[in-house]
């Protein structure tokens, strides 16, 4: 290969890279970023996270999450897979007619549709109740740095 000839690898490659990352490239924004945005080196406020799960708010917090999840997704695993077991084990019961051809099987599976779209709006009116008490958590936890910093300063 003389010194003119790029190596074959770098002939075959359709995608030089022409610039920077564009990973690194900057927002466009002369104003600061928002807290979303800071990447950890930039962000000189870290909450001591090990402080905050010590919280009595947050312990009823994840309590109280805890207390809608686990029985709405045990109501929803049983709901969901009666169906196949009803219909594997009670046929005559499943195949009796409501409507014309519609059997209890068919209005069962409809049901299913309905059913989460329930637990979805019991979850939409629990998760309002979770986020005011996480915002209880995060101003404790921000009083609570606050004059700890005052404090060490």
């Amino acid at each position: 290969m003389t010194d003119d000839q790029e190596p074959e690898s770098t002939v075959d490659d359709l995608t030089p890279e022409v610039g920077a990352a564009t990973d690194v490239a900057p927002l466009g924004r002369a104003e600061t970023k928002p807290a979303h945005e800071l990447t950890a080196a930039e962000d000189s406020d870290p909450v001591d996270w090990s402080r905050v799960t010590q919280m009595p708010e947050f312990r009823a917090m994840v309590r109280a999450k805890l207390r809608f999840i686990i029985p709405a997704v045990i109501f929803f695993v049983v709901y969901y897979f009666a169906l196949p077991v009803l219909v594997g084990y009670a046929p005559g019961l499943m195949s009796k007619k409501i409507f014309g051809v519609i059997n209890i099987a068919y209005l069962f599976a409809l049901s299913q549709f309905f059913m989460a779209w329930i637990i979805a709006v019991l979850y939409l009116r629990a998760a309002a109740r979770f986020d005011k008490m996480e915002h209880t958590v995060v101003e404790k936890a921000a009083s609570e740095l606050g004059s700890q910093r005052e404090n060490k300063e």
